[in-house]
């Protein structure tokens, strides 16, 4: 098929990249100049693992951008909605689709063939029949089901492994408004037909996908506040506390030949200093004020929003239960996008704890592998550029606190052991063994913890 994305932020660009991929001609819509031009040379705009070779293997045979949107329906047979919804605290803002679809209904009223038009934002349940729809047969003229296919097609991207995520779907959610439009979308996936594909309405599939998201967040708030309680209790460990958990059979199955399978999800019921990004802290909070708008209040997801919130300053917590003044101490903040494998710094738990530490005069190293400088944040006056070197990062450092899990952190022990006074680590993920440094707090950790290990060995001699 030939097709049309509008917007080229993480959904946008890794769909139109991966649609490309498996045989689509594809054009990429954007107001953004310096965008298109970064795509039809190939370049990436985001980080995103596995991107850069898509586009150089796709841009100029099936895949380029362009600024001009009716150009790019006129020449498709469908589109793919795929701009930003931010939420403003109280509602969604669908400014954005709203502009879209009525720049698309325009485009369609000079087209005389038939044309899919589906969101693939992540939006309220209906928004593409209450909102997109009458837009595209106000603007356009003529009528949806008839004229033109509508639809709401949901992404079940990850930062960080969007690529084979697309590329290996575990479910495809199709929510046309008739068969027509249904079978356009069955067109469009239809070379992973090893997929599972459940059709619906627009309704439904808008619902799926802030479930799907708000319950992966309610995981993870649930084994954080597992975690602050075993610290606060002392003598328990929140990782022995998650190991035993796992090993239930209904998460963790055992096959007969007594091997055991571990599901990607079970990493949500682990303990660390918040979830972060563009997806769950939007997503959950909307689905939480759209409940309290219909005369459901979603007291849960309040919750959960609430324990992500307070999350990261449990760092902060333990770091001043180990220095009370941090004027002037020096500390190593490890990680800075909200997730490995991404550069996305929206919502991360670091920048929660960048202020704090900054208010209270503690002087600051940042390190990521990705993001290489940060600004425009309310609470900096100037950029803050971040390390690229490990070493180079907490070389003089008081403390240490790992908030984003990435890999290169495991040698963390192995650089610390070369130091005359190694700081104090602090791991916001619980990616280190305890004992693999001499000064170590956690997450879920008593912050007597090794006093008790000590105790408990003295009484074995």
């Amino acid at each position: 098929m030939k097709v049309s994305i509008i917007g080229t932020g993480y959904v946008g660009l890794v769909s139109g990249t991966c649609l490309a991929e498996i045989g689509h001609d594809v054009v990429c819509v954007d107001l953004d100049q310096s965008k298109v031009d970064a795509i039809n040379q190939a370049k990436a705009p985001i980080y995103e693992e596995g991107l850069d070779e898509l586009l150089q293997k796709n841009v100029g045979c099936r895949l380029r951008a362009t600024t001009d949107l009716d150009e790019a329906i006129l020449s498709t047979e469908a589109t793919l909605i795929a701009v930003g919804t931010p939420f403003d605290g109280n509602e969604i803002d669908l400014s954005y689709i709203e502009e879209a679809a009525a720049q698309i209904g325009r485009a369609l009223k000079e087209k005389p063939d038939w044309h899919m038009v589906t969101v693939k934002s992540t939006v309220v349940p209906g928004t593409t029949e209450d909102v997109v729809l009458p837009i595209l047969e106000r603007e356009s003229g003529r009528k949806a089901g008839r004229d033109f296919g509508v639809g709401m097609n949901p992404e079940f991207l990850r930062e960080g492994d969007a690529i084979s995520d697309f590329m290996s779907p575990d479910r495809i959610v199709l929510g046309g408004i008739e068969r027509a439009s249904r079978d356009s979308l069955k067109e469009l996936y239809a070379p992973f037909s090893r997929a599972d594909i459940l059709e619906t309405d627009p309704r439904t599939a808008e619902m799926i996908k802030y479930t799907a998201n708000s319950l992966l967040a309610t995981m993870i708030s649930f084994s954080n506040e597992i975690a602050n309680l075993c610290s606060e209790v002392g003598n328990i460990d929140v990782v022995d506390v998650m190991k035993g958990v796992h090993l239930d059979k209904r998460l963790t199955p055992i096959l007969e030949t007594g091997e055991r399978i571990v599901p990607a999800f079970t990493s949500y019921l682990e303990a660390g200093c918040g979830f972060g990004g563009s997806c769950f802290p939007k997503d959950v909070k909307a689905l939480a004020a759209y409940g309290k708008s219909h005369g459901s209040p979603m007291r849960m997801l309040e919750s959960v929003v609430e324990i992500n919130r307070d999350q990261p300053l449990k760092m902060i917590a333990m770091l001043k239960n180990r220095f009370p003044d941090l004027r002037g101490m020096r500390v190593a903040l490890l990680g800075i996008a909200f997730k490995p494998g991404s550069d996305d710094i929206r919502e991360s738990p670091a920048l929660v704890i960048l202020e704090s530490l900054l208010k209270a005069g503690a002087e600051v190293q940042l390190h990521d592998p990705v993001v290489d400088s940060i600004s425009g944040l309310p609470f900096l006056e100037h950029a803050m550029e971040v390390v690229s070197d490990l070493s180079k990062a907490i070389s003089g450092a008081d403390a240490v606190l790992i908030t984003t899990r990435w890999q290169s952190y495991a040698q963390l022990p192995e650089i610390l052991q070369e130091l005359d006074d190694p700081p104090h680590v602090i791991d916001g993920r619980r990616m280190l063994e305890k004992t693999s440094v001499s000064n170590y707090s956690a997450i879920g950790l008593a912050s007597d913890w090794r006093q008790m290990i000590d105790e408990e060995l003295c009484s074995v001699e």
